[in-house]
């Protein structure tokens, strides 16, 4: 189930997306949920034109945990050794955008860069998840874009501006809740050329293991988010352009960057 949020006529709410199309296709609608979904709901069987709301972040989460150089081909691209422990990283609520929204460039960079992850929504409160326990607590799955200024992220030890900057977080269109995530197309293209494509299965850790290392440090609450990291070819984003996350299975996530004002 594809699963959204969304807001129209000044109202938030969930729901679930039904039928076969594009965001910007048209063809899709949603049937409003009763509640919230990381619970037992109900779909109430009314149901309004995607085209007709604004979507939103599909989720708001409490954290949203990054994971750095989880593919050996993007490590190297940037001249960094396969770390022997996976590297995490925070970024802010402040940071998470949906689809649509802008992303904006932030004053104090002069080299923005895009990375399309597959990013994993967490379903139910949880902390130091057994490995056979961490399709339990997954929700499911949708696109992200761990937008980071790399210039920054080169000269500062930490990386907290450089990529927890507002607008660095774009997520969505929605959550896919069915959906095995071992072997996915993960692609990326700024203004219709294409600069990433790989493969979930050439993730060096597995997303069981990413949940298993994170959560024996930190409780994970319903709604946060664990990035699971970027392929190779990460490059630059300029004001003006459109950079779109497609995630096989999910859907596409596109934003475009302006000028932060």
């Amino acid at each position: 189930m594809r699963i959204a949020r969304f807001s129209i006529d000044g109202n938030v709410a969930f729901g679930a997306v039904e039928g076969e199309g594009t965001v910007e296709s048209g063809g899709l609608v949603l049937d409003i949920i009763r509640g919230i979904p990381y619970t037992d709901f109900e779909l109430s069987g009314t149901k309004v034109p995607l085209s007709k709301v604004r979507l939103l972040p599909p989720v708001l989460p409490n954290k949203v945990v990054g994971i750095g150089r989880n593919y050996a081909e993007h490590a190297r691209e940037l001249g960094n050794e396969v770390p022997e422990v996976p590297v995490a990283f925070f970024k802010p609520t402040t940071s998470v955008i949906g689809p649509g929204d802008a992303i904006e460039y932030p004053s104090f960079s002069s080299e923005l860069h895009h990375e399309a992850e597959l990013a994993v929504v967490i379903g139910r409160m949880c902390r130091e998840v057994p490995r056979e326990r961490v399709k339990d607590v997954i929700f499911g799955y949708t696109c992200a874009n761990d937008v980071t200024a790399r210039d920054v992220q080169k000269r500062e030890v930490q990386w907290a501006r450089a990529k927890g900057f507002d607008t660095s977080c774009p997520l969505g269109p929605w959550v896919e809740t069915d959906l095995d995530p071992s072997d996915l197309a993960v692609q990326a293209t700024v203004n219709g050329e294409q600069r990433q494509l790989g493969r979930t299965s050439d993730m060096i850790r597995s997303i069981e293991d990413l949940v298993v290392h994170i959560s024996e440090a930190m409780t994970l609450l319903p709604g946060d988010v664990i990035l699971t990291g970027t392929p190779a070819g990460v490059g630059p984003l300029n004001v003006g352009d459109e950079v779109a996350v497609t995630i096989e299975g999910i859907g596409t996530l596109t934003n475009r960057v302006i000028k932060r004002g």
